[in-house]
């Protein structure tokens, strides 16, 4: 089968359809069939090579090809589409193109005695006789011509009937809907392709759990909602449902279609309004209990809405979105264990929703499970593979992993089409400092702080680090301070503070700092950077005797707890002083220590690499609090 057939489905015509505006170069067309057809199936990697074929941008067509990769690791079409567009390193298992025409100027290099001996129709024409009897044919015809088609009279001229004939179908064939109803050809999108058009579940609403058949009056309106409501135009969406609503005054579900509209719009007293209305068409109608919920919370997040919750899942308990939604209720509670048991009866109504293992993912975020928060939220991929939201809190759990090439990849895509996220813009500078991008860290932070400029406490501890290794003093200083001000107990924090002090040649504060580093210190190395440092500090201070207790102390310690460029200063620092009056003498090798000249950096807890990383969720300081 070739690489380009639709898999198990070559009768699809949508699929032809789609194909054949490609090749008439009617790209607008073929990216909005193809994108219907991934939604439908969005494993298919014959259908993402084909979309890459219609896009306008090559951000676009790589991502196009790499998801056909990932389902197809051994697809040769997804792999030169890459190598050709500088996304993937050529080698020996990438095949070239292969040739649909033979190249006319090779032939002609060729001798005399190299070429083939022609056969078949060309020998024939070639030969003399063959071109004599040809002449003869084409005069006979043109005769033939003349005589029937002037002499001959001609008593009545016969039209052929207009015909249709049998082809592609001009638009998609028909595919259900989460209204039951059937789709129609939406309008020709143009313009580059924003993620959340080829997402089935994310940016469209969950499907409605609701699925009244519609009287013939409301159908036309009902179709019209429905187009609506796929393109999320709630706006449309509101005002057909609102023209049923004279011919359905006694469906719950309307007024809850309704809600559901006003709420995605954020408007919730008008969503509260519509879904009292469906209550008051039956007061035993589920859903509309906990539309009231979610409507209540995004009004007043604080809100008590565990009774309407359970109210819903007394009328209807084989609703999935009400223990989905419960869960959500009990994570923000705090509330851990009754939110992993809402979720097991979500997971069991709902078992391809990816929110629902989104949800797990958060939880265990909270419970400090990193492993298998990133395994339910690479299941939450796996079921929607263009989920926007998916992507941000992929990258998030890959940084708690500590594979931050995995992060930059996933954040990296999500900034592309989220461009006002400021907190996935400083996740992006964390994971750019823990691969000692500094430049590019500060570059992402500073991003994210144009965005949210009194926020996001927790990244300027990234920020004032990248910083100080960028020699960037002054910018450090601030952010680090500011970093102090919201955990003032952070050993990280303390010592960075301590080294600008001391590069700054402020020896009395960074004296004080290095004290007070002595109660933060936890471990030997920790212990041991503070006495390196003390020591340094006290030189500069002229603190002789001190300096040299420090040294001695730092050598007395076991070696694994510092560098062997730190024991290797404490030995020559030790050297450089006259011990035979017990009197200090002030050391002149020693210059004013700058980041990355003579004094070395230290690699263990000297950067924010030893902590626990910090999460959107926990408190805002830069190390792991219980």
């Amino acid at each position: 089968m070739s690489e380009f057939s639709p898999g198990d489905r070559p009768e699809d015509t949508m699929f032809r359809d789609a194909v054949d505006a490609l090749r008439r170069g009617d790209k607008p067309r073929a990216k909005e069939l193809l994108t219907l057809l991934i939604k439908a199936d969005q494993n298919n990697p014959t259908y993402w090579i084909w979309l890459s074929a219609s896009m306008e941008t090559p951000k676009e067509r790589i991502y196009c090809l790499q998801t056909a990769l990932k389902l197809d690791p051994e697809n040769g079409t997804a792999k030169r589409g890459l190598v050709l567009l500088g996304a993937l390193t050529p080698d020996e298992t990438v095949q070239p193109f292969s040739l649909d025409r033979p190249r006319a100027w090779e032939e002609k290099l060729l001798l005399a005695n190299e070429k083939p001996r022609e056969k078949g129709l060309r020998a024939v024409v070639k030969s003399p006789a063959a071109r004599l009897a040809g002449i003869a044919l084409i005069v006979a015809g043109l005769f033939a011509a003349v005589l029937f088609g002037f002499v001959l009279p001609r008593q009545t001229t016969i039209r052929p009937t207009k015909t249709n004939t049998p082809g592609p179908s001009p638009t998609f064939t028909a595919t259900p809907t989460v209204f039951g109803a059937v789709a129609e050809a939406t309008s020709t999108f143009i313009g580059p392709t924003p993620l959340w058009m080829l997402l089935p579940a994310t940016y469209t609403p969950t499907p409605l759990y609701v699925n009244t058949p519609r009287p013939p009056q409301s159908m036309d309106q009902f179709r019209s909602a429905e187009e609506a409501y796929q393109n999320g135009d709630w706006d449309a969406f509101i005002e057909n449902i609102e023209l049923i609503i004279p011919n359905e005054p006694d469906s719950p579900d309307i007024y809850y279609m309704l809600g559901e509209a006003y709420r995605f719009k954020k408007q919730s007293a008008n969503a509260v309004k519509a879904y009292n209305q469906a209550l008051e068409a039956d007061k035993n109608f589920g859903p509309a209990y906990l539309g009231l919920a979610r409507a209540r919370l995004i009004a007043e997040p604080g809100f008590d809405a565990e009774f309407l919750l359970d109210e819903a899942v007394r009328l209807d308990p084989n609703f999935g979105e009400v223990y989905l939604e419960r869960a959500r209720f009990f994570l923000n509670r705090k509330e851990y264990d009754t939110a992993l048991t809402e979720l097991e009866s979500a997971e069991e109504l709902l078992p391809e929703s990816p929110e629902v293992y989104m949800t797990y993912a958060r939880v265990y975020v909270e419970q400090d499970e990193d492993k298998k928060a990133l395994e339910a939220a690479e299941k939450a991929y796996s079921l929607d593979i263009t989920s926007l939201p998916v992507y941000r809190l992929l990258g998030e759990l890959y940084i708690h992993n500590g594979r931050y090439q995995d992060a930059l990849d996933a954040l990296g895509l999500y900034v592309a089409y989220e461009t006002d996220d400021a907190t996935a813009y400083a996740f992006l500078g964390q994971a750019y400092y823990e691969k000692k991008d500094y430049k590019t860290a500060v570059e992402y932070l500073d991003k994210a702080y144009k965005l949210e400029p009194t926020g996001l406490s927790k990244f300027r501890f990234y920020r004032g680090f990248a910083n100080l290794e960028l020699d960037n003093i002054d910018q450090a200083l601030e952010d680090l301070e500011k970093a102090y001000e919201v955990d003032q107990t952070s050993f990280e924090i303390n010592f960075a503070i301590m080294r600008i002090n001391y590069i700054q040649e402020k020896f009395g504060t960074a004296y004080l700092k290095a004290e007070s580093l002595k109660s933060l210190a936890e471990t030997d190395e920790q212990t041991a950077l503070v006495l390196y440092w003390h020591a340094l500090i006290q030189e500069k201070r002229g603190e002789g005797r001190d300096a040299i207790r420090d040294w001695q102390a730092l050598l007395a310690m076991d070696e694994d707890a510092m560098t062997a460029e730190m024991r290797a200063d404490a030995e020559t620092h030790l050297k450089s002083f006259v011990t035979a009056t017990n009197t200090p003498k002030k050391p002149t090798a020693t210059a004013t220590r700058k980041p990355g000249t003579a004094t070395p950096t230290p690699k263990v807890n000297t950067t924010p690499t030893a902590t626990k990383t910090p999460k959107a969720s926990a408190t805002p300081t830069p190390t792991k609090t219980p």
